[in-house]
């Protein structure tokens, strides 16, 4: 896309909004009002002719023309911050470093390790979003590097496998001693509740756990998050799916049926357009080595049995 002869302030509004995803939080970023931020915006579409953004529920989006504009501007910028020295450097990133990432992994294995990451860093502010549903996309420029649950097909994107990690079916000690120890998938159709998902709330196939148990088996307590679903198996609400670097950790859970295993990964996403930003190259090698040092966690080789009272409790007839 040619560069029009435009006030190089509205390109950094255009940049700050692509990065941040909505104007009022770019505009705070760059110390403006939105409304100043907004002239800055339509100047510079008016320079090109062309809509750079769709606005969305969420905030602002880039159009096909959007995303052309970024690839030159970012570089641009980068080449600004090398005259300057303002920019990120290795021995001191500055910036802010948005991560997208699945609710269970952001909440019970990123989040408890993030802080040693930031202080390596402490020039660099960091978002960590997490939430029910598909994580934020880097192709989309919702995100600057997002862990998802299976390798993007298609879109300017780069991936690679950060990690595998297992799953398997956990209830709490109080709900097995009352409703008894199933010793085979079948044994859940009857007289047990299943916590999971709910069906048209699920954003990925490699959620759809149950099936893969036994074709019958459907959950009857249903929430579309995973941290809502241990709470309640936790709780003693029923048996269902959880990842062992979750229920490992929470005493009040013990595995039911050890030999039903399931395996799943996380995959490392970034826009192939910064790739070689110095804080997306620094967060992706201290997540490989986090993740590396994580292993045991994540794919476990024990796990608990159940309680002997719980194992003596028969099924109800």
């Amino acid at each position: 896309m040619p560069i029009p002869d435009a006030d190089w302030s509205d390109f950094q509004a255009f940049l700050a909004i692509a990065r941040s995803g909505q104007l009022a939080r770019a505009a705070r970023r760059l110390g403006v009002n939105p409304t100043t931020m907004g002239r800055r915006l339509r100047r510079l579409e008016a320079a090109l002719g062309t809509t750079l953004f769709e606005q969305t529920r969420t905030g602002q989006v880039l159009t096909e023309a959007g995303e052309a504009l970024l690839a030159a501007v970012e570089q641009m910028d980068r080449a600004a911050s090398g005259i300057t020295g303002s920019g990120e450097g290795e021995d001191g990133l500055t910036g802010t470093l948005r991560i997208g990432t699945p609710e269970g992994f952001a909440t019970d294995f990123l989040s408890p390790r993030l802080a040693q990451f930031q202080s390596l860093h402490p020039g660099l502010a960091i978002d960590l979003v997490s939430a029910p549903g598909e994580a934020l996309s880097p192709g989309r420029r919702e995100a600057d590097v997002a862990i998802v649950l299976a390798r993007p097909r298609k879109g300017p994107l780069v991936a690679h496998k950060l990690a595998d990690y297992a799953l398997g079916l956990y209830a709490s000690a109080d709900y097995l001693a009352a409703h008894g120890v199933p010793r085979a998938p079948a044994d859940l159709l009857e007289g047990h509740r299943l916590v999971g998902y709910i069906p048209d709330r699920l954003h990925a196939p490699e959620l759809r756990y149950l099936d893969e148990i036994h074709p019958a088996l459907k959950a009857s307590l249903r929430a579309p998050s995973i941290t809502a679903q241990h709470s309640l198996i936790a709780n003693g609400a029923g048996v269902g799916v959880l990842p062992a670097f979750m229920a490992h950790a929470d005493p009040r859970l013990v595995p039911v049926l050890s030999d039903v295993r399931l395996e799943r990964a996380f995959w490392f996403v970034t826009h192939e357009d910064i790739r070689r930003l110095p804080r997306i190259r620094a967060f992706r090698q201290w997540l490989d080595e986090t993740v590396r040092a994580g292993e045991e966690v994540l794919m476990p080789r024990g796990a608990r049995a159940a309680p002997e009272n719980a194992r003596k409790k028969e099924l109800p007839s």
